[in-house]
């Protein structure tokens, strides 16, 4: 197959288009996870944020009696809260009583209405920039290029009235790193995953065109056999006819002798012919069957008592073998049967020397007739035995041509037995003889 340029582009082109479907499919795939891994973190970051500074918010605004003022209570439940102005180095060490915010992740600040900062709690990242709006949410950089989502929340006085601003952040950066790393492995998983991708589809490809290329093979070899075996009688026949064709005064011994050739040789054109339509219409489901009930000791019967005046039958002990005493009854076409059973019985003749024995054998097997031609004949050597069913195969060449035979009687005996829900088998050593056994469904 790979010495076949047609098969081998057709499976490049498979692979390629495997390949490329399945590389969108992971591409979209990779995209979308990507996607949703960034939204549900963005929204993880959020809600954290939204309920750290829903806690705050609601545990400080009742402290809260004087705008833009901390209150001493602030101060003592935000243990850590830094005054602008004031040297907080030894209060590194505190934590907010809420257990909630972290050093270095999150920041807390607190403005007055017109912007200005009162106090920060925790480390407040360098290089931030001042009150950035009112209240909601937004996203900043410092200057070293690392990103934080910020909340700014509006706080009231006891009383209702405005107090200020406090903002609640966190760095983001170990979201960005998350989703850096998270497109290495995309950009490195990918490409890695189009190559086992590609093999995977080369691979697949050739299993599946394998079983269309045998039967490419199949048919140019079919096709190569059929037109040597038309190619035979025709050239005999143009030759027969070519040598008398320019006779004026042709002796009548001679020209019945060529119409004698032309006759037999027309002959076996029909019957070759007739064998290539009957295999074609069974592979194509659509010979017209008469399915009934057939008497398979009648029928074997009736053949053999038939064959047995054939003159190849002469010198050759034909006889039959019953191991059942009640008839056996099949469904089918009896002329079917009629040709598989005929057709193997011939070819035992045919290939049984003279004085040997050829036993057709009747007899049941479960739910099956089985149905067995043994000879004493020539057999069949083990590595020819299963191709003697494929079509113009023959065993030994110069014998089929002095039997006139094709190599398509065995092939016409299978696909019978095949359409039958039957089977054939064969059994055989070189020198001692063969047996075919053919099984049929009872009914």
């Amino acid at each position: 197959m790979r010495q076949n340029k047609l098969f081998n582009r057709t499976r490049i082109q498979l692979a390629g288009c495997y390949a490329g479907v399945m590389g969108l499919i992971l591409s979209v795939s990779g995209l979308i996870t990507y996607q949703s891994l960034s939204a549900a973190h963005w929204q993880a970051v959020e809600q954290e944020l939204e309920s750290i500074s829903g806690t705050l918010h609601d545990s400080l605004e009742p402290k809260l009696k004087q705008p833009n003022r901390l209150e001493p209570a602030i101060r003592q439940a935000l243990p850590g809260l830094c005054l602008m102005g004031t040297d907080c180095s030894n209060d590194a060490q505190k934590r907010h009583i809420l257990g909630i915010v972290q050093e270095d992740n999150y920041y807390v600040r607190f403005f007055t209405q017109s912007g200005q900062l009162l106090a920060n709690l925790d480390k407040q990242p360098a290089s931030l920039p001042p009150l950035v709006t009112k209240e909601g949410w937004t996203t900043l950089h410092n200057r070293s290029g690392t990103r934080y989502r910020q909340t700014t929340l509006l706080l009231k006085t006891a009383t209702g009235s405005a107090w200020g601003y406090m903002q609640i952040g966190r760095s983001l950066k170990e979201y960005d790193d998350h989703l850096t790393m998270l497109r290495l492995l995309l950009a490195v998983g990918l490409p890695l995953a189009m190559l086992l991708v590609a093999g995977a589809g080369w691979w697949l490809a050739g299993l599946a065109i394998r079983p269309v290329y045998q039967s490419y093979q199949q048919m140019q070899q079919f096709t190569a056999d059929a037109a040597h075996e038309l190619r035979t009688p025709i050239a005999a026949i143009r030759a027969t006819v070519e040598s008398v064709q320019g006779v004026v005064d042709l002796p009548l011994e001679e020209m019945q002798g060529a119409f004698s050739v032309v006759d037999r040789q027309n002959n076996r054109l029909a019957h070759l012919v007739q064998d290539l339509l009957l295999l074609s219409r069974m592979d194509q489901k659509t010979l017209v069957e008469k399915r009934q009930p057939c008497c398979i000791n009648d029928l074997i019967h009736d053949l053999v008592e038939s064959l047995s005046i054939l003159k190849i039958a002469a010198p050759i002990q034909l006889t039959t073998q019953y191991r059942v005493k009640e008839p056996l009854y099949v469904m089918g076409d009896e002329n079917q049967l009629s040709r598989l059973f005929s057709n193997l019985i011939v070819n035992a003749l045919h290939y049984t020397p003279a004085g040997g024995v050829v036993t057709v054998i009747v007899g049941r097997e479960d739910t099956h007739a089985l149905i067995q031609v043994k000879d004493t004949g020539i057999g069949i050597a083990r590595e020819d035995q299963s191709r003697i069913f494929d079509r113009f195969y023959r065993v030994s060449s110069d014998r089929s041509r002095q039997t006139g035979g094709a190599g398509l009687g065995l092939a016409i005996a299978k696909a019978i037995s095949e359409s039958h829900h039957g089977s054939i088998q064969v059994d055989s050593d070189l020198g001692k003889g063969s047996t075919f056994a053919v099984r049929l469904p009872l009914i």
